[in-house]
C-alpha cells in the first residue's frame, strides 16, 4: 500500500479531530509527507523509538495505542487474567499525556495499571514490574534522542525487555490490528498511581547492591559533581549517595530541573563531553573528584575522574565498564564468594578486555547482541549461575539482578564508592585504569556514529552494509583479517574459509577481527537513523614508562582504521 494512501486512511474516523488537522498540513511537504507514513515504526534494540508527529512512522496516540492493543492483547491470551502492567515515563515533551493514554489502553482491556505519579528513571520502572508481581512493564522515553524524539519501551515479567519469542508474538499481534480496533476507554478503577513506597524500596535495594564500605569519613573526603541533564535521575541519584553516606555531592543547578527541551545542552548524551560541560566547570570549581552525568530516563551515565596530570577527564563506556567489572570481580575475590559458578555480562561490539579481566578471575563472560535486554537474558537463561554485573561501551551498567537493565543510579553509587576507596589509598579511578592496563593490556576503543536520515538514510545505510559483506577487506592497517563475524547469516568465517554457525539471535553486525586482536565491527542503530562502526585495538603494556607512548601508538593506528575503511 503506498504511502498517499495510506495517508489518506488518516484524514477520516477513528482518528480525531487534531489528528485529522495536523496530518493534512503534512501535505504542504511531499518529503515529509512520505517519511511520516512510508512504514511502521518497528521495535529495535532497546523497543520502538521515533520523532513525534502523526503519521505511521511517527510517535503518537495511534502508534502507541495500537501498540498497547497488541500487547493486551498478547497478555490476555497467554495469562488470561488478573494481569497487571507497570508504566513509568521521564521528563521528554508528552510523554506524561502518553503514558495517560497506554494506561488508559491497558485499562480498557481489564488490564490492572501501576502508573508512577510522576517521571522517574527507566530502572526503577524494571525494579517496580518484579517488586509488584507485574507481567508487562512499559517506559515513555526516548533515552538520550533530541527533544523531537520520544518512544516505548516494553518488558516482561521478568523485568526485562521484551526478547525472543515474545517480541515476535507482541509484533506478530500487533500487526492484526487495524487503528479501529483500539479501545481507549479508560477503566480508571484498575489504575493505580505509585510513588513513594516504590522509591523508598528501590533506594535501600539500590545501596544494597552499590554499596561497598561504612566507612563514612573516607566517603567525606570525596567531592561529587553530579547533573541529570534536566532528565529523571535527580529524582533517586542524589537521595542514594545521601542513604549511602555521601554529602560532598554538588549538583548543576542550571540542570537539574526536569525539561523535554533540554536547554542548556545540543544533546543531552553523557558520552559527549561537551553535554558535560557545566558540570565539568563545576567540578573544577569545587575541586571535584569525580563528575558524573546520566542521561534524560537515568539509564546511562558520563563519568569523568582526574587524570595523572589532575585534570578532569571523561572515560568512555569501555573505560568505565572495565574499571567497574574488575573492582567487582576483585571485591568478590576478596569475600572468596567465586568458585567457577559466576558470570558477566557484556556484548559483541564493547570492548573485549572484559573478557581477558573475567577470564583472569575464572569468570565467564557471557557476550550477547547490542541492546543491554540480552544482557538481562543471560540472568533469566542461566539461574544456576551468579550475576555479578555487566555492561556495554555505550555507557550503560547493571550491578546485580535486583533490576534487569542498565541502570545509572546504582552505578552513580557503585562509582562513587570505588572512587572514595581508592582515594583513601592514594590513587583515583583513571590511575586503576592503568593499573588494569598493565594486568591485561591496553586496550582502546573508538565508536564513529554515522547519521543518515529519512528514507534515503535508510538505502544508503543498507548499502554500506551490502558493500562490506559483499567486498569485504582482506586486511585492515596491513594485518590479515582472521575472522568474519556475520550475525544476519549467523555464520562465522575464518581465513582458511572454514565456516562455523554462531550461537546468538540473527542481527544486522559484521565484526572483522585481526591477526593482531583488531576488531572492527559494523551495526545500523535499532533506535536511530545511523551506522554505527566500532574499532578496538589493543597492545601490551611494558611498564608505566611507554604507557603514554602506546596510547598515542594506538590512536595513531584508529585513525589509520577510519581513512582506511572511509568510514566517513
Amino acid at each position: 500500500m503506498s504511502y498517499k494512501h495510506i495517508y489518506k486512511e488518516w484524514l477520516k474516523n477513528p482518528f480525531d479531530i487534531d489528528t485529522i488537522k495536523a496530518t493534512k498540513v503534512l501535505a504542504k511537504n511531499e518529503n515529509e509527507l512520505e517519511d511520516s507514513f512510508y512504514k511502521d515504526l518497528e521495535f529495535g534494540t532497546g523497543g520502538m523509538r521515533g520523532l513525534m508527529g502523526v503519521g505511521t512512522n511517527r510517535i503518537n496516540k495511534y502508534t502507541l495505542g495500537k501498540n498497547t492493543q497488541g500487547i493486551s492483547n498478547y497478555l490476555v491470551k497467554i495469562f488470561k487474567k488478573n494481569i497487571s502492567v507497570a508504566i513509568a515515563y521521564d521528563c521528554r515533551n508528552n510523554s506524561k499525556e502518553l503514558a495517560k493514554i497506554v494506561a488508559d489502553v491497558f485499562s480498557s482491556n481489564n488490564i490492572k495499571v501501576y502508573l508512577f505519579s510522576d517521571l522517574r528513571p527507566t530502572p526503577e520502572l524494571s525494579f517496580a514490574l518484579k517488586y509488584l508481581n507485574c507481567q508487562c512493564g512499559i517506559v515513555l522515553t526516548a533515552s538520550h534522542n533530541p527533544p523531537e524524539y520520544n518512544g516505548y519501551k516494553v518488558y516482561w515479567q521478568d523485568g526485562g525487555q521484551i526478547v525472543p519469542p515474545e517480541d515476535q508474538n507482541i509484533i506478530k499481534e500487533i500487526n492484526k490490528l487495524k487503528y479501529n480496533d483500539i479501545s481507549f476507554d479508560s477503566n480508571s478503577s484498575l489504575i493505580t498511581l505509585i510513588d513513594k513506597d516504590v522509591d523508598k524500596e528501590f533506594i535501600r535495594q539500590s545501596v544494597l547492591n552499590g554499596k561497598l564500605s561504612d566507612n563514612i569519613k573516607i566517603k567525606n573526603n570525596l567531592n561529587i559533581v553530579f547533573t541529570s541533564l534536566h532528565g529523571t535521575s535527580i529524582t533517586l541519584i542524589p537521595d542514594v549517595l545521601k542513604s549511602a553516606g555521601f554529602k560532598n555531592v554538588y549538583i548543576v543547578e542550571e540542570q537539574k530541573v526536569p525539561d523535554g527541551n533540554f536547554p542548556t545542552v545540543e544533546s543531552p548524551n553523557p558520552e559527549e563531553t561537551k553535554a558535560l560541560e557545566m558540570a565539568l566547570n563545576l567540578g573544577n570549581k569545587v575541586n571535584a573528584d569525580i563528575v558524573i552525568g546520566t542521561d534524560p530516563d537515568g539509564d546511562r551515565l558520563g563519568i569523568a575522574v582526574r587524570n595523572n596530570l589532575g585534570e578532569l577527564l571523561l572515560l568512555n563506556g569501555n573505560e568505565v565498564m572495565a574499571i567497574l567489572i574488575e573492582y567487582l570481580c576483585e571485591k568478590w575475590k576478596l569475600e572468596n564468594r567465586l568458585n567457577g559458578n559466576q558470570f558477566v555480562g557484556s556484548t559483541i561490539v564493547s570492548t573485549p578486555l572484559i573478557s581477558k579481566i573475567a577470564n583472569y578471575y575464572n569468570v565467564e563472560c557471557k557476550l550477547g547482541l547490542t541492546g543491554f535486554k540480552w544482557i538481562a537474558k543471560m540472568i533469566k537463561d542461566f539461574p544456576e549461575l551468579d550475576f555479578i554485573g555487566g555492561g556495554e561501551e555505550s555507557f550503560g551498567f547493571m550491578v546485580g539482578d535486583f533490576v534487569r537493565d542498565k541502570d545509572a543510579v546504582t552505578s552513580t553509587l557503585l562509582s562513587c564508592e570505588i572512587a572514595a576507596l581508592l582515594k583513601n589509598n592514594g590513587h583515583t579511578m583513571y590511575s586503576k585504569l592503568q593499573e588494569i592496563h598493565l594486568k591485561h593490556g591496553l586496550f582502546k576503543e573508538k565508536l564513529i556514529s554515522l547519521t543518515k536520515k529519512g528514507i534515503n538514510g535508510v538505502r544508503e545505510i543498507n548499502k554500506i552494509m551490502e558493500e562490506f559483506r559483499n567486498n569485504p577487506p582482506n586486511m585492515i592497517d596491513e594485518s590479515i583479517i582472521v575472522k568474519t563475524d556475520d550475525f544476519q547469516s549467523s555464520i562465522s568465517t575464518d581465513n582458511n574459509k572454514l565456516k562455523t554457525k554462531i550461537n546468538l539471535p540473527k542481527s544486522n553486525v559484521l565484526i572483522f577481527t585481526t591477526n593482531d586482536g583488531t576488531k572492527v565491527a559494523l551495526r545500523p542503530s535499532g533506535t536511530e537513523p545511523k551506522i554505527k562502526f566500532y574499532i578496538s585495538v589493543n597492545g601490551k603494556v611494558d611498564d608505566k614508562h611507554n604507557y603514554s607512548n602506546l596510547e598515542d601508538k594506538l590512536e595513531n593506528k584508529i585513525n589509520r582504521v577510519i581513512s582506511e575503511l572511509k568510514i566517513h
